[in-house]
């Protein structure tokens, strides 16, 4: 009998899993196992191998020698597991299971809420799960198959690929405000204004941007009212509490109905594409590249090949 014959694939998938992760807790997570089921599965691993794989201790966990050499190798060969099975031709071949994907509010809004209809119909057998939160997270460990974010939020270990054109950033704030405040003609304006405080996912407040090239200059800027949430900040700002930084795609409903109105519009900036990206460490599910095609082809860009 052969060591293969001896060893079963899902052992060999929960050991690759554990040298992603970089700890047992975030295998079993990704995996939806207990963690004791993933101790069990590396101990029956290593007893019919006849070799240790990982070197364990209270504080670090890491593969040894013998252990880098075999994910390397396993890391190709379910790489092109993953590819065969993506390009089969069968109707629904390929796509399966569950599709787990991390968003930010803006790009559950703007990307994800379009998509779903058409992605249900291209895929009925998958179960399409989006969180939506903004907090920054390492998706492979908290078991996501991509996340969106935007392009310099990206991990560098990962592969990414763009979902949009470049986006605009924008300040806008109600007629009510305007009247009774007048409008900013200049960034350095915004110093007697009151404005609605942007927090970051990281909790950090969020310095405006504002122009391009040389004259791009991030301000801070005053006001009592912190947000972390672009709908709350857009129901301010059409109260007249204060002005608001937003995505100019974003507010497009309350710019086209007058509820709020762009000031400083010359010196809008220019930021980043939206992103979708995952773990160069993995095959991606078959399903994701059908909705990174949907949501490129309704942003204007060309599906991938």
């Amino acid at each position: 009998m052969s060591v293969f014959d001896r060893i079963e694939l899902p052992d060999l998938r929960v050991f690759l899993t554990i040298t992603r992760t970089g700890s047992f807790k975030g295998a079993a997570i990704q995996l939806g196992l207990t963690p004791s089921a993933v101790s069990h599965a590396m101990r029956r691993l290593e007893e019919r191998l006849g070799a240790k794989l990982l070197n364990r201790s209270s504080r670090a966990l890491a593969p040894t020698d013998t252990g880098r050499a075999l994910a390397l190798r396993l890391e190709e060969g379910f790489d092109k597991i993953g590819l065969a099975l993506a390009e089969l031709d069968a109707p629904g071949a390929g796509r399966y299971g569950e599709l787990r994907i991390n968003v930010f509010a803006d790009a559950a809004h703007l990307l994800i809420n379009p998509a779903i209809p058409e992605f249900a119909t291209l895929c009925p057998e998958v179960r399409l799960t989006v969180v939506v939160e903004d907090r920054p997270i390492d998706i492979v460990a908290e078991g996501y198959d991509a996340g969106i974010r935007y392009g310099h939020y990206v991990p560098e270990d990962m592969i990414s690929v763009p979902l949009s054109g470049p986006q605009r950033w924008v300040v806008a704030a109600a007629p009510s405000y305007l009247a009774q405040r007048g409008a900013p003609l200049h960034p350095d304006d915004l110093a007697g204004h009151t404005c609605l405080q942007l927090l970051l996912g990281d909790n950090s407040s969020y310095k405006w941007e504002l122009g391009r090239g040389r004259s791009r200059c991030r301000v801070r800027v005053p006001g009592a009212i912190t947000i972390n949430d672009t709908a709350t900040s857009i129901a301010a700002a059409k109260a007249g509490v204060g002005l608001g930084y937003f995505l100019e795609r974003r507010i497009g409903g309350e710019l086209e109905e007058g509820s709020l109105r762009l000031v400083l519009d010359d010196h809008a900036a220019k930021g980043e594409p939206f992103h979708m990206y995952y773990s160069s460490r993995r095959h991606n599910h078959p399903a994701l590249r059908t909705l990174v095609n949907i949501i490129r082809v309704q942003q204007g860009l060309a599906k991938l090949r």
